[in-house]
C-alpha cells in the first residue's frame, strides 16, 4: 500500500511537470532557436511572478533579431518594465524603429522612461522620423483663426500650420503640443502687431514665419519646430477706427456730463439769487410797514404837522409823475431808433 501511494505521488508530480513543460516548451524552443536564450526555469518563474511570459519572450526575440546590442535589454529588465505597468513590446518596437532610422539615438532606459511617463514612445519615434503637422489654432477651437491688429488698426485673421519633429531628449518633462500652439499663436500676434500696416503683412506673409521662428519657440518642449507656414490670412474689421469712435463717444459723454454739471450749478445759483431777492423784498416790506408807525409817532410827538405831511405827499406825487414822463419819453426815442 505505501508503495502504491508513493507511485501515485511520483506519477502526479511527473504529470504536472509534463504539463508545465508542454506549456512553455514552444516559447523555450523559440527563444533558443532565435538566440534570445530565455531559460526554462526563467519562464517557470515568470508564472509565479505573474508576468506574461509570451510577451517577454516575443519582445526579447524581436530585440535579438533586430540586432539591438543594448546590454540593458535582458529578460529581467523586460520583466521589471512589465511589472511597472509599461508596454514592453511597444518599447522594443520603438527601439527597432530608432535603429532602422540611423539618425535617432534612443537607449532602452530612455525608451522605458518615456513609456512609463505616459507617452507613446513608438509614436514619438515615428514623429521624429516623419514630422507632424499641427494646425494653429487647432481644429474645433472656439475661434477658427488667430486675430491680430497691425499698427494701422486693421485686424488680420490668420491660420497657420506648424511642422514639428519629436525631440526625444526633451520628451520627458518637455511641454506638449498645446504649448507649441500657444507660443506660435503668441508669436504670430506679436509679429502682426509690430507691422507698420496690414498691407505689408499681406504682401509678405513669410515675414510672420521668420519672426516667429527667430524666437525659438520650441525651447523646453518635446518638439522641434521645422517650419511655420501661413495657410490663410484674411482682413478683418477696422479695430482702430472702432476704438477711435468709442473714444470719441466717451469724450462726448464726459463733455455732456461736465455741461450738465455746469447747468445744474447755474440753476442752483439762480435759485439762490431768487431766494436773496425774496429775502430783500421781505426786508423792504418790513421797512415800508415801519414808515406809517414812524409817521404816527412823529404826529403824536409834534415833530410832523399836517402841512408837512401834505408837502411830502406832493413831493412824492411829483416824483412819480417825473418817472412816468421819463419812462414814456425813453420808449418813444427807442421806437424812433427802431424805425428804418
Amino acid at each position: 500500500m505505501p508503495l502504491l501511494v508513493g507511485a501515485l505521488i511520483v506519477f502526479g508530480f511527473l504529470l504536472v511537470m509534463f504539463f508545465i513543460f508542454a506549456s512553455y516548451f514552444g516559447l523555450w524552443i523559440q527563444s533558443q532557436l532565435t538566440g534570445a536564450k530565455v531559460s526554462f526555469f526563467n519562464l517557470l518563474g515568470m508564472t509565479f511572478r505573474k508576468v506574461n511570459a509570451r510577451s517577454i519572450v516575443r519582445s526579447k526575440i524581436m530585440a535579438t533579431q533586430a540586432g539591438l546590442d543594448d546590454p540593458e535589454i535582458t529578460s529581467e529588465s523586460l520583466e521589471a518594465h512589465y511589472l511597472a505597468g509599461g508596454n514592453v513590446q511597444q518599447v522594443i518596437r520603438a527601439l527597432v524603429a530608432a535603429k532602422k532610422a540611423k539618425t535617432i539615438s534612443l537607449t532602452f532606459r530612455e525608451a522605458t522612461a518615456i513609456d512609463l511617463a505616459g507617452r507613446d514612445v513608438l509614436e514619438s519615434v515615428q514623429t521624429s522620423v516623419y514630422p507632424k503637422v499641427i494646425d494653429c489654432p487647432p481644429r474645433g477651437a472656439v475661434k477658427p483663426s488667430l486675430d491680430a491688429v497691425a499698427k494701422d488698426g486693421i485686424q488680420l485673421k490668420v491660420k497657420a500650420r506648424v511642422t514639428v519633429r519629436a525631440n526625444l531628449q526633451q520628451l520627458i518633462g518637455g511641454a506638449t503640443e498645446e504649448t507649441i500652439i500657444a507660443r506660435v499663436g503668441e508669436g504670430i500676434v506679436s509679429a502682426i502687431g509690430s507691422a507698420a500696416n496690414h498691407k505689408a503683412v499681406l504682401e509678405n506673409p513669410d515675414v510672420i514665419s521668420k519672426a516667429v521662428l527667430a524666437k525659438r519657440l520650441d525651447s523646453q518642449t518635446a518638439f522641434e519646430i521645422v517650419s511655420i507656414d501661413i495657410a490663410d490670412i484674411d482682413v478683418g474689421a477696422n479695430i482702430g477706427a472702432r476704438l477711435q469712435a468709442d473714444q470719441a463717444e466717451a469724450d462726448t459723454q464726459v463733455a455732456r456730463a461736465r455741461a450738465e454739471g455746469k447747468r445744474a450749478s447755474a440753476v442752483a445759483e439762480e435759485q439762490e439769487m431768487q431766494a436773496k431777492i425774496e429775502e430783500s423784498r421781505a426786508t423792504l416790506v418790513l421797512a415800508q410797514a415801519s414808515v406809517p408807525e414812524a409817521m404816527a409817532e412823529a404826529f403824536r410827538s409834534g415833530n410832523l404837522h399836517i402841512l408837512d405831511y401834505y408837502k411830502l405827499q406832493n413831493v412824492s406825487a411829483d416824483t412819480e409823475m417825473r418817472k412816468s414822463i421819463a419812462g414814456s419819453s425813453r420808449g418813444a426815442v427807442e421806437t424812433n431808433y427802431d424805425k428804418p
